[in-house]
Parts: C-alpha cells; sequence; structure tokens
C-alpha cells in the first residue's frame, strides 16, 4: 500500500466532507477548519508526480482561492450568501479532484498488471 498515496486521498476527501459540513451549519469555525485541511491538501499535492498532478494541483488550488475568501467574507463581511456560494465552488473543485485521482489510480492499476 502506497501510504503517501492514502494520506494526499485522505486529506482530499477530508476537504471535501469539511466544506459539505460547512454547508450543512455555517458557522466560522467549520469554514476555518475545511480551508485548512484544503491548504494541507495543496501542500502535499504539491509532491506528488503522477500521470494527473497538475489537474489535482490546480483543482486544490481552486478550492483554496473560494475557500480564504469565503471565510473572510463569513469572518468579516458577516455575509453568510457569498461564504456559502464560494463553500459551494469549492466542493465542486474537490468533487473534481477526487474525480481524477479515481481516473489516475485506475490508469495506474492498468500499467501494473501489464
Amino acid at each position: 500500500m502506497d501510504w503517501g498515496k492514502v494520506t494526499y486521498i485522505f486529506f482530499s476527501l477530508m476537504s471535501l466532507t469539511t466544506t459539505a459540513g460547512f454547508l450543512y451549519e455555517p458557522h466560522a469555525v467549520p469554514l476555518f477548519i475545511a480551508a485548512s485541511v484544503n491548504i494541507i491538501s495543496t501542500i502535499l499535492k504539491i509532491g506528488v508526480r503522477n500521470l494527473l498532478s497538475a489537474e489535482l494541483l490546480a483543482s486544490s488550488l481552486v478550492a483554496d482561492l473560494h475557500l480564504i475568501p469565503a471565510f473572510m467574507a463569513l469572518t468579516f463581511m458577516d455575509n453568510e450568501r457569498l461564504a456559502m456560494a464560494l463553500a459551494i465552488g469549492a466542493v465542486v473543485a474537490n468533487l473534481f479532484s477526487i474525480a481524477l485521482a479515481l481516473i489516475e489510480s485506475a490508469k495506474s492499476q492498468d500499467k501494473e498488471e501489464y
């Protein structure tokens, strides 16, 4: 088992689920946790060298650039609607990232069989 892959998939899924948790209960703390976990996920993806690494990193950066402004909008401007809209964008980016990870995993398993 590749523990590096397990770790970065774990943080990708954790980012998705914590952002979804914010959508269910819109407070600053879950949004801060979601943004923090997503930043960790992005940092882990920087060192990944696989077939779709550029796409994985780009999707994680998109989620970062949604969650950080969402936290600022909620905390400093008290604009819950804007924070929710940005968090939905982050969920879409994280879903795309998970889909890419699944595709990459399936392709790497195809190579191992031959």
